[in-house]
């Protein structure tokens, strides 16, 4: 069984149902969430959610690679990516549920 993509949209239903809220006051406040989120990585800061999981700006450094097409040498620019790390309580409750599948 093939899992399906949720949207923010979807996310924003789910809590506007589940606080008695419209769905576009929802949608605000996710949206402001995740906006948050990316000004804090965005300032090189570790964000951590207690029992959901880690988010942590990391810098990756150039690097040789090659063009699968035409074979060609290429390189990399530095540059910067976001690693998450899953918290305990949220890993072990994705277990379980995937376990059930």
């Amino acid at each position: 069984m093939a899992a399906r993509t949720v949207t923010k949209k979807d996310l924003a239903k789910a809590v506007a149902k589940r606080h008695d809220m419209t769905h576009m006051e929802a949608g605000d406040i996710i949206k402001s969430v995740f906006d948050q989120i990316i000004e804090e990585l965005g300032s090189g800061n570790r964000l951590e959610l207690r029992d959901f999981g880690v988010f942590e700006p990391r810098t990756k450094r150039g690097r040789k690679a090659r063009n699968p097409r035409t074979g060609e040498t290429v390189y990399t620019e530095d540059g910067v990516a976001v690693r998450f790390k899953t918290g305990k309580k949220m890993g072990e409750a994705v277990q379980e549920c995937l376990g059930r599948l």
